[in-house]
């Protein structure tokens, strides 16, 4: 079979988002996280469909009400659909769309609340709803007759055939385990069959703060074919400088399925975002491709400016916007990571 895993910057079908009601994933917080998602809604719902997904009846009065007050009450490209997740985090919780024979299909790896939270079984099955609802054929992700753990927050792809990780979340074997015992062999045999995937490129670790240990969307994305886009600290003294530098030196050897080395943009940190003591993943690459935008998580920063900068030329096709992200990182993601496309078809 032809696979081929479409790109987060091809042309997009739809987003998938859904409507924050945890309010364990913000505490002391939450009452602002609505209104950056109805932010979000309002730039999205301009180029692309909205699958919408709600909790239940006493939500969706809730939603219909902030949709009215941002004048998005009955918008065409908004689509409700009612399912009951444990989260918000569609990014790591939707299956991963594909083109077998260039027909659209959907692929479910194995969630496991990131080897570290038990309260995650209405989301494991969010993705036969979603399937459901958009008319795809969802298949599941198996190695060795094994269900194999994947996040998408933990994979980055351009759409050609190469992924890149982190040897941090996935091949961790002590702290957050997705799959006992793998190597990286055996990610590159599963990557091949499920999502058609030719070259794996390996970083080091992730971000501090990254409750998921390690996702690469924190840290280095695809922004077209040959191009990535790397976070850098450039304080010695912070505790991200070491493991960025890391990451910088290994990119430096990395290649792409044709053999031709990557272009690589660095965008910078934002300096540390701390609350209630606790170091948050605040990172500029946690950015999220729409069709015809692209939307940016700020901090309140000096540097907010410069990554937009660095965006926008990267980007020349698109508008960049920024989304104040200060309380939504409190939830220990940001934009991309509660977003999920599904591609043309």
């Amino acid at each position: 079979m032809n696979i081929r895993y479409p790109a987060e910057f091809e042309k997009h079908k739809a987003t998938i988002l859904v409507f924050p009601f945890n309010v364990l994933d913000w505490p002391g917080k939450f009452g602002a996280i609505p209104w950056v998602y109805t932010e979000i809604i309002r730039h999205l719902c301009k180029n692309e469909l909205i699958y919408l997904i709600y909790k239940d009846k006493f939500e969706l009065i809730s939603i219909k009400k902030k949709l009215n007050l941002a004048g998005l009450l009955d918008h065409k490209n908004i689509i409700l659909v009612n399912y009951k997740t444990s989260r918000s985090w569609v990014r790591d919780t939707s299956p991963s769309f594909i083109f077998v024979d260039k027909q659209i299909k959907a692929v479910k790896f194995k969630f496991n609340g990131w080897a570290k939270y038990s309260n995650c079984r209405l989301d494991s099955k969010l993705p036969e709803a979603l399937c459901a609802e958009i008319g795809v054929e969802l298949s599941e992700a198996k190695y060795k007759g094994e269900n194999v753990v994947l996040e998408g927050g933990a994979i980055d792809i351009n759409g050609a055939g190469t992924l890149i990780t982190t040897e941090e979340c996935l091949m961790d074997q002590e702290t957050q385990v997705r799959n006992p015992g793998f190597t990286k062999e055996d990610y590159s045999k599963i990557f091949f069959t499920e999502l058609g995937i030719k070259n794996v490129i390996w970083l080091g670790k992730g971000i501090a703060g990254d409750d998921t240990h390690g996702h690469v969307d924190d840290l280095c994305r695809f922004v077209n074919k040959n191009t990535l886009v790397l976070v850098r600290e450039k304080n010695p003294k912070d505790e991200n400088y070491k493991n960025l530098e890391e990451n910088v030196e290994r990119l430096q050897d990395a290649k792409l399925q044709n053999g031709s080395k990557p272009e690589v943009v660095y965008l910078p940190m934002p300096e540390p975002v701390v609350f209630d003591d606790m170091r948050l993943p605040a990172s500029y690459a946690n950015f999220y491709i729409a069709n015809g935008k692209v939307l940016v998580p700020t901090f309140n920063d000096k540097n907010d400016y410069i990554a937009l900068g660095i965006l926008k030329e990267l980007f020349p096709g698109r508008e960049v916007c920024g989304i104040h992200a200060v309380d939504l990182v409190w939830g220990l993601g940001t934009l991309h990571c509660l977003a999920h496309e599904i591609p043309d078809f």
